[in-house]
C-alpha cells in the first residue's frame, strides 16, 4: 500500500493529506463557540506554518472568559480533531479514528514478559544535578535557589518537600505506570523503577530501544513488564528483539495488550516523533486514552507539559518578570535601540493577572504545537470529569530532539544569559517523577476553579514564566550567544 498507514490524516478534495488543513480546521473548530472572530481568523490564514504561534495564543485567551469557555475550547478542539483523523490498516479500507478499536488485527496478540530489577529499592527521594545526587537539605537547598531565581513555581517546591515529607508515597506497587514512549529521556521510568513499581513499558519494535530500557530494569529494584510477540524468549537479546508495540500503525493490538493487564493503570503520555507524524502519534495515544478510559474508568492520566507553549501566568510570575525589567533599564534600553526595537520587549503588562506567557518557538511548527495542545485539552476536560490528573510543565531540556535542532540548541546555549536554567534530562526526569508521585497520592493535586490554574501549579518552566523580556523578543539574541558560546 503506498503512503502511510495506521493513525493518518484525513483527505482532502485533491486526495492529499494535509497537516496545514487540518491543523487549521481543528483551531478554527476549539474556537468557534466562544471566539467566532478566532475561528474565522484561524480558518483564513492563509500561512498556517509560520502564522499559526497567534492562532495558539488565542485559544488561551480565549479560554480566560471563564472555566467553562476554557473547557468549551478543550472539549471542541478534542472533538474536531477526533472527527477528522482517520486508521488505515495495512489491509482494508479507511476507518473513522474510535471504528479501529474494532478491528482485526490480523496478528496473534501480544504477550507480557516481566523483569524483575536485582538493585537496591530506594525510599528516599533524591535529584541527580550537575554531578551529585540531592537529597534531605541539599535539595531542599536547591529548591530554594531555584524559587528564588524564578526557575520553579513556589507550588513545584512545596509539592517535591510533600514527597520528601512522605517517603512511602515512593512505593507505587499498588499501580501499573504505563510509559508510552518508554525510551523518552523525560519519561519516569527510570525513577519509578528505582523506587522499586511497577513499569508497563511501550515503545517501538526496536531491538536498540529495549536493550536499553532491559539494562536500566537490571539496575534498579523495580519491575518492568513489556509487551512481546508469542515466542520472544531465550534470553536478553531474544526478548529485545521481540518486543514493542507500535501505538501508530498497530494501535487496536496495543489497546487489547494493554486492556488485559491487572491493576490500575496510570496512562503516562511521553511519546514524541519528527513533524507530521508527531500529531498523528499524539492523537493515536488520544484515541487509546478515550478507549481505556471507557473500559477502565479508574485509569490515572499523567502528562508532561512543553515549556515552549503559551500559558496563563499567576500575577506572583509577572511581579518577578516586572522587577527584573525595571532592574535592567540601561542595558536593554540600549539593546532595544540598537535593534530598533525588535529585541527584548518586557514579558508582560504591568500589573497583569493573570499574565500571557508567550514562549512558543515558531521554529518548532504547528505539528509540534498541535501536538503538545491536544495533551493539555485532554487532560483539562479529564480532570474535569474526575480522572486523576498529574499534568506539570517541565523545564528547558537538553533532551536528544531539542539539540537536533540547531537554532534551539544554540539558544538553549545562550539562555542562561537571561535568566533561564536549561537542565539535562537525568535531573528533569527525577523531578517530574516526584511530582507525578505527589499528584497520584493527592488525587491530582489541589483543586483548581480554572484550568489555567490547574497548568501553572506545580510548573518548572525553567524560568520562562518569570524572565523580564517577552521569550521570542529575546530568542534571537540567544541564539547568538550560544553560537558565539559553542564556537569558544
Amino acid at each position: 500500500m503506498d503512503g502511510p498507514t495506521g493513525v493518518v490524516f484525513p483527505a482532502t478534495g485533491d486526495g492529499r493529506r494535509s497537516t496545514t488543513a487540518l491543523g487549521r480546521a481543528v483551531v478554527a473548530d476549539a474556537l468557534r463557540a466562544v471566539d467566532p472572530v478566532g475561528a474565522r481568523s484561524a480558518e483564513h490564514e492563509t500561512d498556517w506554518r509560520h502564522g499559526y504561534v497567534s492562532h495558539f495564543r488565542r485559544l488561551v485567551e480565549a479560554g480566560l472568559l471563564s472555566r467553562d469557555a476554557a473547557l468549551t475550547i478543550a472539549r471542541d478542539g478534542l472533538a474536531a480533531l477526533h472527527a477528522r483523523m482517520r486508521y488505515l490498516p495495512a489491509a482494508g479500507g479507511e476507518v473513522a479514528l474510535e471504528e479501529a478499536f474494532a478491528l482485526p488485527d490480523g496478528e496473534p496478540p501480544l504477550e507480557t514478559a516481566t523483569v524483575t530489577g536485582a538493585g537496591p529499592v530506594e525510599r528516599e527521594l533524591s535529584v541527580p544535578y550537575r554531578g551529585q545526587r540531592l537529597r534531605g537539605d541539599d535539595l531542599r537547598r536547591r529548591l530554594d535557589a531555584w524559587v528564588d531565581a524564578g526557575v520553579i513555581e513556589p507550588s513545584c517546591a512545596e509539592a517535591v518537600r510533600a514527597v520528601q515529607a512522605e517517603p512511602d508515597w515512593l512505593d507505587l506497587r499498588d499501580l501499573r505506570i504505563v510509559v508510552l514512549g518508554a525510551g523518552a529521556e523525560m519519561g519516569p521510568l527510570p525513577s519509578v523503577l528505582r523506587w522499586g513499581g511497577d513499569v508497563v513499558a511501550v515503545d517501538l519494535p526496536r531491538p536498540e530501544i529495549w536493550r536499553r530500557l532491559l539494562r536500566t530494569a537490571h539496575r534498579h529494584g523495580g519491575r518492568l513488564h513489556l509487551p512481546v510477540r508469542p515466542g520472544a524468549g531465550g534470553g536478553e537479546a531474544a526478548l529485545a528483539a521481540g518486543a514493542g508495540a507500535d501505538l501508530l500503525h498497530r494501535l487496536p493490538q496495543a489497546a487489547r495488550w494493554l486492556d488485559g493487564l491487572d491493576g490500575r493503570l496510570v496512562l503516562g503520555n511521553y511519546v514524541y516523533a519528527d513533524g507530521a507524524t508527531n500529531v498523528r502519534v499524539a492523537t493515536a495515544v488520544d484515541a487509546l486514552t478515550v478507549h481505556l478510559g471507557r473500559r477502565r474508568p479508574d485509569t490515572a492520566l499523567a502528562f508532561l507539559a512543553t515549556p515552549t507553549d503559551v500559558y496563563a501566568v499567576p500575577a506572583e510570575a509577572v511581579a518577578h518578570a516586572e522587577r527584573g525589567y525595571a532592574a535592567r533599564g540601561v542595558a536593554r534600553r540600549s539593546l532595544r535601540l540598537l535593534s530598533g526595537g525588535r529585541l527584548l520587549h518586557r514579558n508582560y503588562p504591568p500589573g497583569a493577572d493573570p499574565g500571557i506567557n508567550d514562549s512558543l518557538v515558531p521554529q518548532q511548527g504547528p505539528n509540534y504545537a498541535l501536538a503538545k495542545r491536544l495533551q493539555r485539552w485532554r487532560a483539562a476536560v479529564a480532570r474535569d470529569a474526575g480522572s486523576t490528573v498529574s499534568f506539570t510543565v517541565a523545564p528547558p531540556t537538553r533532551t536528544r530532539s531539542v539539540l537536533r535542532n540547531r537554532a534551539l540548541a544554540a539558544a538553549y546555549a545562550g539562555a542562561h544569559r537571561f535568566g533561564i536554567e536549561v537542565f539535562e534530562p537525568a535531573t528533569s526526569n527525577t523531578l517530574m517523577a516526584a511530582l507525578l508521585v505527589h499528584d497520584l497520592r493527592t488525587g491530582g493535586g489541589p483543586a483548581q476553579d480554572h484550568p489555567w490554574r490547574d497548568e501553572a501549579y506545580a510548573a518548572a518552566h525553567g524560568g520562562l514564566w518569570r524572565v523580564p523580556y517577552a521569550p521570542r523578543s529575546a530568542l534571537g539574541l540567544a541564539v547568538l550567544l550560544g553560537l558565539g558560546g559553542a564556537r569558544s
